[in-house]
């Protein structure tokens, strides 16, 4: 399995979003970090029903405000093409180790 957002020691989760099911698609994911250099890491991703993960966009950006100015733009996208539902809201974060075990999320 490979990690869609590693976290090191040091940095800090900031958003893991979630959209509503979208019929046929999955759901929409945004995962981000702050790094220990106080910028910013971000994957953005399609996961399917069945698990799978497709259509993967990763960046980094230098401000909250530029990290906020990325989400925006794609929740604007997601609503415009499929409806409010689909809008990424805050979702229960899961941490797994690299072996797939679930993890309370401490970083050693």
């Amino acid at each position: 399995m490979i990690p869609m957002l590693r976290i090191d020691k040091g940095e800090d989760i900031v958003h893991a979003l979630i959209s509503n099911l979208i019929p046929g698609t999955g759901f929409y994911k945004f995962l981000s970090k702050q790094k220990a250099d106080k910028t910013f890491a971000w994957v953005h991703f399609t996961e399917r029903v069945n698990g799978n993960k497709e259509n993967v966009y990763t960046g980094d950006s230098k401000s909250k405000e530029d990290l906020s100015l990325v989400l925006e733009i794609m929740n604007r996208n997601l609503i415009k093409v499929f409806g409010a539902a689909a809008e990424m809201k805050p979702g229960k974060t899961e941490v797994k180790t690299m072996m797939g075990i679930k993890d309370d999320g401490t970083i050693n």
